[in-house]
């Protein structure tokens, strides 16, 4: 009897200037990590999702799958080979890319949202032409950096009401060309070509920490850049933070790297004050606000 069942009651309350403030905007969600292979996580990330367009955002979802490709290249006898931390795509290894993305891991996302009452598509980078890449490094084999995009096919989808889930893979120059791309470039790359309102990175970090250890709420693109510089985000930090600024370069009006294992985060970084990662955005874009960040004016 001492439950609280007013609470969800305030808590949709609470929720509504959020909403309103984000109706018909494009958030870009970029999926991966640890929750792809929990059933759990996943049926709980797609009901974040299927919610988002229910109260009218277009959630455009983006992910990956590294796990799942390294699963099937080892039981393959694939042998995998590494150039300064990054795995060498070869032409052998990048059907197997293809196969896991676009069929295993992107049909298990799109059948997820479906189940919570969404309706999802899934695609590839290669489908229209999305994505078009040429090689980011030639000793990296067929790993890709986006040089061309053509982003209609998006908008034709959520506008239909269908939430689109894009596979990481896209087509090249030459014929019969495939390439394999890293799913925070290829978030980053979709997010500036639809200068969408948010590009949200799931990650398995709280979000960019400061020299001591603190997680940063709200980052200008000037510090990030100069804490890249001194050191102080290193690692598996650096390529998403390079991604947020890219993407702010192309239009993005901000962009969130928020911890993806906390419960309902995309909720959380959209429909509530505090947020749920930390936010880069330039002071002087107009953006819609994320919540009333120390610092943040808002529109």
């Amino acid at each position: 009897m001492d439950r609280d069942f007013a609470a969800p009651a305030r808590t949709l309350s609470e929720a509504l200037p959020y909403m309103q403030r984000y109706a018909g905007a494009v958030v870009v969600v970029k999926f991966g990590g640890n929750a792809m292979g929990d059933d759990a996580a996943m049926a709980e990330f797609a009901r974040d999702i299927v919610l988002m367009k229910q109260v009218g955002i277009h959630p455009v979802v983006v992910h990956g799958g590294g796990p799942m490709i390294n699963d099937l290249l080892d039981r393959l006898g694939i042998e995998s080979r590494f150039v300064r931390g990054k795995r060498v795509t070869t032409a052998e290894a990048v059907q197997v890319v293809e196969m896991v993305l676009s069929g295993l891991v992107n049909k298990r996302i799109v059948q997820a949202i479906n189940d919570a009452g969404g309706r999802a598509i899934g695609i590839s980078g290669k489908d229209d032409d999305l994505m078009v890449c040429e090689a980011d490094d030639p000793e990296l084999g067929f790993v890709g950096r986006p040089i061309e995009m053509n982003v209609q096919i998006i908008r034709d989808l959520y506008l239909a009401g269908l939430i689109p889930v894009i596979a990481p893979v896209a087509t090249g120059m030459a014929d019969n060309e495939t390439f394999n791309v890293n799913g925070d470039t290829a978030a980053g790359a979709i997010a500036g070509a639809l200068r969408a309102d948010r590009l949200l990175l799931l990650t398995d970090v709280s979000g960019v920490k400061d020299a001591s250890g603190q997680v940063l709420t709200q980052i200008h693109p000037d510090q990030l850049r100069a804490m890249i510089a001194d050191g102080t985000i290193a690692g598996g930090m650096i390529p998403k933070t390079e991604t947020a600024l890219k993407a702010l370069e192309d239009g993005v009006r901000a962009v969130v790297i928020l911890d993806g294992r906390v419960p309902n985060a995309t909720l959380l970084e959209l429909f509530t004050e505090q947020g749920a990662g930390s936010l880069i955005r330039s002071s002087e874009a107009r953006v819609k606000p994320h919540g009333l960040r120390q610092g943040d004016s808002g529109l």
